[in-house]
């Protein structure tokens, strides 16, 4: 069984990053999720998460969605282009049960794969 780590390296870090990705980005969205995903040159995905206060105001409920973004990321970075990916939380987040959150996830990374190979 293959073994995928989320090290440092699949992190974006400084607002550098993100601001690269916020600029012209392609997107898959949903009620409650958008994902922004811009490629790199890198040779693996990144990831960054923004759960905002206004989306979930506990700490803890924040946390939760981070959580699952980040392991969702972890299985599935094999499949994923090259691109860095900025996951972006709504309101109504917080009423989404683990599963169905890892369910919607899995749909956004399969959409954003696809529109970012039709625009490579």
């Amino acid at each position: 069984m293959a073994r995928h780590a989320f090290t440092r390296e699949l992190r974006l870090l400084t607002p550098a990053h993100f601001k690269n990705v916020f600029d012209n980005p392609v997107r898959a969205a949903s009620p409650h999720l958008t994902l922004l995903a811009k490629p790199n040159e890198l040779g693996h995905p990144r990831l960054g998460l923004a759960v905002p206060k206004k989306a979930l105001k506990r700490a803890v409920w924040r946390n939760r969605v981070k959580r699952v973004a980040r392991e969702a990321f972890r299985l599935k970075q094999h499949k994923l282009p090259n691109v860095d990916i900025v996951v972006i939380a709504k309101k109504g987040i917080g009423d989404v049960p683990n599963d169905e959150l890892f369910e919607l996830l899995d749909r956004l990374w399969r959409t954003l794969s696809r529109r970012c190979n039709d625009s490579a």
